[in-house]
């Protein structure tokens, strides 16, 4: 497992950006990179929903909620992973956590608050 580390959450007003990070510092890069890694979010009484996911390889998916708005990157050398979050709305405001999956094991961050409003 991975400890991941999240930041780059905050308060917003609709239609504005905001870019999470989210950090394996204990990572070795060879296992980092056979992770795929993904963005999920939650809201109060709400199960946690995928946001965008991105493989070892590059392919991303995404929820159709958030397509063409928020984009999902890795930098493997970094050992980082990076969700671009455009033309927010107030929907979007939730706890956004940082996954990594491998083998069917997964690893969570602590989480990030989103808070889209004006």
């Amino acid at each position: 497992q991975l400890m991941l580390v999240e930041s780059g959450g905050g308060l917003v007003q609709p239609g504005g950006s905001l870019r999470l990070s989210c950090a394996a510092p204990r990572a070795i890069f060879s296992v980092f990179t056979g992770y795929t890694m993904g963005w999920y979010r939650q809201t109060p009484g709400n199960q946690r929903e995928l946001v965008a996911t991105i493989t070892s390889g590059g392919t991303t998916h995404y929820a159709d909620s958030v397509k063409g708005r928020f984009a999902i990157s890795r930098n493997n050398s970094q050992k980082k992973i990076y969700l671009q979050m455009r033309s927010l709305k107030p929907e979007d405001t939730a706890t956004y956590y940082c996954n990594a999956d491998r083998d069917g094991l997964s690893s969570w961050g602590q989480g990030t608050q989103v808070t889209v409003s004006s």
